[in-house]
């Protein structure tokens, strides 16, 4: 028991101490910057047992116990039909980091791998619904996910190559479902390999996709879109090591100004640059009149 607890606190300093810059300071960055939480949240940190939502909860909790205002946390962990191993492997996880959290089960393995189509989207919307129902009844008025900025990244350059369109995850957003219920990412600014490197330096294992649908011999996971993405950035840092973080922060520094066309958010109406283009023409003609 001495030795668990030994343990958790080595787990718990590493992210203080060792990751600070590289995770701590991005995690807290993003709460800060964003504004992710406020004073009295009830928050639903959803764990699905992986390397992410797993360093999620750890820096809640730090958080939480450093934080110059109170709010509440709770941990929650889905169920949708691991087999045995993953779930014994999720349990001894959440002991090893105590991590104190609420398990309910869910089929939605069993419904995604039957209703034909696209398992992955169909499982992803269920799990979504599923974990702000879960929070509503828990008192909770916010869910956090583990999507850290390589999600971000990737998300944005599958969005241009596959959908011909320019859209990311966004640190926070109202549910359109569950009134009053927003979702947010503390992890948005902390990068996976360092998040990995955490994993290893405290010799931790995590579930990698537990999902039966991958794990299914028909299923080639070299054919996954978001996996040649990351193949991409791979590639491209190899000359320019500084690939990732600048498409990041082309999110935040976008010149609307050069854009030919857009959509709007709330309503879906798009529009084009030639809306303003004559108007701005005519405005330059009028000063250079002015001026003579």
């Amino acid at each position: 028991m001495a030795r668990v607890l030994e343990k958790k606190t080595e787990i718990e300093r590493s992210i203080i101490k060792k990751y600070r810059k590289t995770i701590w300071n991005g995690f807290v960055a993003s709460v800060q910057e964003y504004e992710l939480i406020q004073p009295n949240d009830r928050i639903a940190v959803c764990i699905s047992g992986g390397k992410d939502s797993m360093l999620l909860a750890k820096c809640m909790q730090q958080l939480q116990r450093h934080s110059d205002f109170p709010f509440e946390l709770e941990f929650v962990v889905m169920d949708p039909g691991y087999a045995e191993p993953n779930r014994k492997l999720l349990q001894e996880n959440l002991n090893k980091l105590g991590i104190e959290a609420t398990i309910f089960e869910n089929s939605i393995f069993d419904v995604a791998y039957n209703a034909g189509g696209s398992p992955c989207y169909l499982c992803a919307r269920m799990r979504r619904g599923a974990l702000y129902d879960r929070a509503r009844q828990l008192g909770c008025n916010k869910i956090a996910l583990g999507h850290h900025q390589d999600d971000v990244i990737e998300t944005l350059l599958m969005s241009m190559m596959y959908a011909s369109e320019i859209k990311t995850m966004l640190p926070k957003l109202h549910s359109t479902n569950f009134e009053g219920m927003e979702l947010i990412r503390p992890l948005y600014r902390v990068k996976e390999r360092d998040i990995i490197s955490w994993a290893n330096y405290n010799d931790l294992h995590f579930l990698q996709c537990a999902c039966r649908f991958t794990a299914d011999s028909a299923f080639d996971e070299s054919l996954s879109k978001r996996k040649e993405t990351k193949m991409l950035i791979a590639e491209l840092r190899k000359t320019n090591p500084n690939v990732d973080d600048n498409i990041f922060r082309s999110l935040h520094n976008v010149n609307l100004a050069t854009i030919p066309g857009w959509r709007d958010r709330d309503c879906g109406d798009t529009h084009s640059f030639l809306e303003t283009y004559y108007e701005t023409k005519n405005k330059n003609m009028e000063k250079t009149d002015e001026n003579r």
